[in-house]
C-alpha cells in the first residue's frame, strides 16, 4: 500500500480466535488466490486488512461529521468514496485461496485466519490459479466478490468498481492493464503476454475488450451462473469468465488500473505457455461448439 499500517489498526475489526465462518454475513468477500508466498504473504495481507480497516474507520468518521484520518498517520483519505460504497461499521472477508505451495505458504494462511477476523483460507492440493480463484469465489458470502492479487492489493480498485457496481451499471467490473489511461510497469515480457492472449481471444472467440486477467469485481448473485457454466482452469479461468459473462448477457465493464508488481511471478511465465495454448483449444472448442 503508499502508506504504512498504523500499529493497531487491524484491530478495527472484531477478533475471533476460532475464526468462525459462520459469526456474520459480509457485505464484500475479496478472494486471492496464493502459491508459494512466503516471502510476501504475511506482510502484504496484514497490510491491506490494515488499509481497508483505516478506509472503513474513515467512513465511520465522515458519517460522523468528524475529519478525516490524515494520510500521514496510517488514514487512506478514501472515506467519501468509501461511505456509498460501504456501511459504517460493516465487516468484510477476505479468501485465501492457497494452491499447492512448497515454501510453507500454506501454513502460513491458515496462521492469518486464525489471527485475522477478516481472513479465511481454503487449500487446493495443487498449483492450479483458475481452480484457486473457482472455489474462493464459490465459498464467497459477501453481497459483492473482489478478486485481487497478493502482489497488487488494490484499494483503488475496489472503491472505484464497488461504486460502478452500487449505481448498477454493470454485473462486471475488469481491471484494464492496457486500455487508455492504464499503467502497467510491469517488465515488457508480462505486458506483452497480456496484449498476445487478448488478441487470441479477440481473434478466436471474438473478445471485445483489453484485459480479461487480473483485478475483477461483481455481484456474486449475478455471475454464479457464469462460474458453472465454466469449463477451463489454470490460467485461462480468469479470461473465460469474462468471456462468458458477455456471451451470456451480464454487463461488463472495464476501468483502467496502475499495476506495480511488489515481487517476480512465482511461476515462470514462458512454463504456462503450453497449458494457457491447451485451455485455449478447449475453451474454443467449448464456446465453438456450444458444449458448455
Amino acid at each position: 500500500m503508499k502508506t504504512p499500517p498504523s500499529e493497531d489498526s487491524a484491530s478495527a475489526f472484531p477478533q475471533s480466535a476460532s475464526n468462525d465462518t459462520r459469526a456474520f454475513q459480509p457485505r464484500l468477500t475479496i478472494v486471492i488466490p496464493v502459491f508459494n508466498e512466503a516471502r510476501l504473504i504475511e506482510s502484504a495481507v496484514e497490510s491491506f486488512v490494515a488499509a481497508i480497516a483505516s478506509a472503513i474507520e474513515s467512513a465511520r468518521r465522515a458519517s460522523d461529521g468528524a475529519p478525516e484520518l490524515d494520510p500521514a498517520s496510517g488514514g487512506t483519505g478514501t472515506a467519501p468514496a468509501l461511505s456509498t460504497q460501504v456501511e459504517a461499521g460493516s465487516v468484510f472477508e477476505l479468501i485465501l485461496a492457497e494452491n499447492g505451495s512448497s515454501d510453507g505458504t500454506a501454513a502460513l494462511v491458515d496462521e492469518l485466519a486464525e489471527r485475522l477476523a477478516p481472513v479465511r483460507a481454503i487449500h487446493c492440493d495443487a498449483p492450479n490459479y483458475g481452480r484457486a480463484l473457482r472455489e474462493g469465489i464459490e465459498a464467497a458470502r459477501g453481497e459483492f466478490v473482489l478478486c485481487d492479487e497478493i502482489d497488487l492489493c488494490d484499494l483503488d480498485f475496489h472503491l472505484r468498481a464497488l461504486e460502478i457496481l452500487e449505481a448498477d451499471e454493470a454485473d462486471l467490473v475488469v481491471g484494464s492493464k492496457a486500455m487508455a489511461c492504464a499503467r502497467d510497469e510491469r517488465p515488457l515480457l508480462r505486458r506483452m503476454g497480456t496484449r498476445v492472449i487478448s488478441g487470441l481471444l479477440r481473434l478466436t472467440l471474438g473478445f471485445q475488450g483489453t484485459d480479461t486477467h487480473g483485478l475483477k469485481a461483481f455481484r456474486r448473485q449475478a455471475l454464479l451462473e457464469v462460474v458453472d457454466a465454466c469449463v477451463v482452469d489454470r490460467d485461462l479461468f480468469a479470461s473465460e469468465l469474462v468471456l462468458r459473462a458477455a456471451r451470456m448477457g451480464r454487463r461488463v465493464v472495464e476501468i483502467p488500473v496502475e499495476v506495480r508488481e511488489k515481487r517476480r511471478p512465482t511461476i515462470n511465465l514462458i512454463r504456462r505457455v503450453p497449458n494457457v495454448l491447451l485451455n485455449l483449444g478447449r475453451l474454443i472448442v467449448a464456446i465453438r461448439l456450444g458444449r458448455r
